[in-house]
């Protein structure tokens, strides 16, 4: 098969939800179809429970979320997919944004029930800002739900996008009895509650045949369906494909996870109406495209100690064009160094093995001896690109840390610098404090749970946590003069890990007196700071 031809056949996405909508037990069941597991793991249960496979740090298994972003590539119809499944919780959105660069599609998990929520919302706009296709998939119709056009209300007011139902719930909670297939007019009958194994598969439906229908639905149920579809024929968006592969449109399906009820066959469409992997800009503005006959990548993620026994570091690599092969020598363009990617990964969750070849649309993971960044490009040296650096959030929440045992030094140091360079915890210093002493910053106080339990776990590091009221934090561009002799407020004088000059402040009137009482000062929002510039 060509390269042409393996780059055809992949499909890179990511699936995103509020928490507990369902996105992880969605993965499983894809995991399942794809023969990678033989029974779907669980995200809450007891203790003996089988947990899901895409949760695999221990205190992902012990909360019941999903922490840190999981890859997963597997084949199934023909197809290379690459499942970027995401932490839900918004305490872990930053791992989520991140992960977002590196998909062509997304899936978007809505709970029947609940409708939008909040994470919805917030990881919808990054998937809006990049153009991607989204998917919805509205989750747990054996439960009791909102109404469906109700739904699709919601989803086109709060998000400016078309909709188009391509499969209809009949019902919902304990009277739901499946879906109506608009495209192939059949339906799929859901025939035991809370036991999706036993259905009925594509029975013909045809409305005027009301005799059958009714003994499959009933006769209010069939009377409401031909209403409903009637409704929609007439009314809602109509299938365009140029707005779902921009993002204006996206292609909706009612179905229960749990159950495993209309997961394949909305795994089927989804597969037919994706793109093939998508083109990326480089810093210059030029578009590479993934069948160029060079490779090039980007890194979008970095995790330490996957491995228990061997404590290693891992980046996770999109690559974006071209073949890559393993052996062959590559251009770092942030170190301006040839380098070695070893020990190329394909990636199930925490399980990995070693490939030769991998293809434009894929993830991988190389083995990082501590030179890469998250946003670093990785090419050919012949044919040099630089993809824009990936952007980094500023932290709401920050604490001061102190190991407590001074003979773990070098394992403090390590640990809190291996984990900075995740992405998800900024780590600054205090000038003239030491090593010893150093704030932390996240996004989300669960992060600063997760710092605690690694560096324990990990590094064998116990430190002490005092939390600070600050909530705001700005990069010094300009000063009159020394960062520590400026006229301050309710601020605090750190550095990045790389030196840069930061004030990070109680709220806003402390930023205003800082720019009352210091003529020339000049301050930038942390959002403006790519990862690697």
């Amino acid at each position: 098969m060509s390269t042409a031809d393996e780059i055809n056949k992949r499909r890179t996405f990511a699936i995103i939800s509020h928490p507990d909508a369902g996105k992880t037990t969605l993965t499983e069941k894809f995991l399942l179809y794809g023969g990678v597991i033989q029974s779907a793991g669980t995200v809450k249960g007891k203790a003996s429970d089988k947990h899901a496979v895409s949760d695999w740090m221990d205190l992902e298994k012990k909360r019941g979320i999903s922490i840190t972003s999981s890859v997963l590539q597997f084949n199934y119809g023909g197809f290379c997919i690459n499942i970027l499944d995401t932490p839900g919780h918004q305490d872990f959105s930053e791992d989520t944004y991140r992960t977002l660069m590196a998909a062509d599609n997304a899936i978007m998990v809505i709970d029947a029930a609940k409708g939008i929520e909040p994470q919805t919302r917030k990881l919808f706009k990054v998937c809006a800002m990049r153009g991607i296709p989204i998917f919805t998939f509205i989750n747990k119709m054996d439960r009791d739900s909102r109404d469906p056009f109700e739904l699709l209300d919601e989803l086109e007011t709060e998000f400016g996008i078309g909709t188009y139902p391509v499969n209809w719930p009949i019902s919902s909670g304990r009277n739901f009895k499946g879906v109506y297939d608009r495209q192939k007019k059949t339906i799929l009958a859901f025939n035991e509650f809370h036991q999706g194994s036993k259905r009925i598969e594509g029975v013909e439906c045809d409305f005027s045949d009301t005799k059958d229908i009714d003994e499959l639905i009933g006769e209010d149920l069939r009377k409401e369906l031909g209403d409903s579809i009637e409704l929609l024929d007439m009314a809602s968006y109509e299938l365009d494909m140029k707005k779902v592969n921009t993002g204006k449109l996206t292609p909706v399906f009612f179905g229960s996870a749990l159950n495993n009820f209309g997961v394949e066959q909305f795994l089927q469409y989804f597969l037919k109406m994706t793109t093939p992997p998508l083109s990326h800009k480089t810093v210059d503005g030029e578009t590479v495209l993934p069948t160029d006959d060079y490779f090039s990548a980007f890194v979008f993620k970095i995790q330490a100690n996957m491995n228990k026994a061997h404590r290693d570091r891992i980046a996770f690599i999109r690559i974006c064009s071209g073949r890559f092969e393993r052996q062959k020598e590559y251009y770092h363009v942030q170190s301006g160094k040839e380098v070695k990617l070893s020990q190329p990964q394909q990636m199930m969750a925490q399980e990995r093995s070693i490939i030769n070849e991998a293809y434009a649309g894929d993830i991988i993971g190389v083995f990082d001896p501590g030179i890469f960044y998250i946003g670093d490009t990785i090419c050919e040296e012949k044919h040099k690109v630089k993809y824009k650096g990936i952007m980094t959030f500023a932290p709401e929440h920050f604490s001061e840390i102190e190991q407590i045992d001074s003979m773990k030094r070098k394992q403090f140091e390590k640990g809190m610098d291996q984990i900075a360079q995740e992405g998800a915890i900024q780590i600054f210093k205090i000038p003239g404090a030491g090593i010893e002493r150093v704030i932390v910053g996240v996004v989300g106080v669960l992060q600063l749970e997760v710092l605690e339990y690694r560096m324990e776990n990990e590094y064998g590091v116990k430190f002490r946590r005092k939390d600070l009221n600050y909530t705001l934090i700005k990069k010094i561009v300009s000063s009159p003069v020394s960062p520590d002799k400026l006229d301050l407020t309710n601020t605090m004088y750190v550095q990045d890990i790389r030196g840069r000059d930061m004030l990070i402040f109680a709220g806003q009137w402390c930023i205003d007196w800082a720019k009352s009482h210091n003529k020339g000062l000049e301050l930038d929002d942390f959002e403006d700071l790519e990862i690697m510039e």
